[in-house]
């Protein structure tokens, strides 16, 4: 008796994973991004966006998880180390000697701007193989990661 699995050519499925782990990488160094500016903030407005990173945090892991679990259910890998995502990044590695929010602000909304722009890429490429359930993933974590870019850029202006 053949397994049931996800009805997705292997090329197609080979191809989604390619991009949901490339995805991952980033979203992961984007979490730890997050989280080191949420720890080194200084200055006019810190607790506002102090308390607004944990939120951001909390939404990018939530995308991570679903992330790495359509990977599993594609017959892939999860690729999360930390060795493979500092390999694997798209993210430029995040300034650790900035301490000024606006200084902050701006170094996260560079790095959520490169990621919701590639996973609005990623929606087309995934929906192109074929693979409408995860290009709505993606379009789900597209919203929080406009959503998240639009906060950041509001303290900013």
């Amino acid at each position: 008796m053949k397994t049931p699995s996800i009805d997705l050519k292997a090329n197609a499925k080979s191809a989604v994973i390619d991009v949901l782990n490339a995805r991952l990488a980033d979203s992961i160094d984007l979490a730890l991004i997050t989280k080191q500016a949420h720890w080194n903030l200084k200055g006019p407005n810190f607790i506002a966006v102090h308390e607004m990173l944990d939120p951001m945090r909390a939404s990018i892991d939530t995308h991570v998880d679903v992330i790495a679990e359509r990977i599993a259910q594609l017959d892939g890998t999860p690729l999360g180390t930390s060795q493979v995502v500092a390999k694997a990044t798209s993210l430029s590695a995040y300034p650790t000697d900035i301490k000024k929010v606006p200084d902050h602000l701006a170094a996260l909304a560079e790095r959520f701007g490169k990621l919701a722009n590639q996973v609005r890429e990623d929606i087309d490429a995934t929906d192109e193989a074929g693979d409408a359930d995860t290009a709505d993933i993606l379009t789900a974590f597209s919203r929080d990661l406009d959503k998240n870019l639009w906060f950041i850029k509001s303290h900013l202006e």
